[in-house]
């Protein structure tokens, strides 16, 4: 598994729950926030990462440390985004 896969990751899943920290009226508990943090972060890394030009940096720039931000921030974000809309979609069906 590359080094940037597992660092998007770890960051999804932190930026899961960060997300649902902050945000307490989206929030779905630790472990769906962890788990739609993983799915997002790794989706984000390794799609809009290639779309980008950022596939793969960390592993073949001999981790440069820009590189590890960069799989940090694309997993953190990309975790914090779908668990925010997975708890906005929840929070719509509640309602109805």
């Amino acid at each position: 598994m590359p080094i940037d896969l597992i660092i998007q990751l770890l960051s999804g899943a932190a930026g899961g729950n960060l997300a649902g920290t902050v945000l307490k009226n989206l929030n779905m508990g630790w472990l769906w926030n962890s788990i739609l943090g993983v799915v997002g972060g790794g989706l984000t890394g390794q799609i809009l990462g290639p779309m980008l030009g950022m596939a793969g940096t960390a592993a073949k720039s001999g981790m440069d440390p820009m590189a590890i931000l960069s799989s940090v921030l694309q997993g953190g974000v990309g975790g914090g985004a779908l668990m925010a809309v997975a708890g906005v979609i929840k929070g719509m069906m509640a309602n109805k």
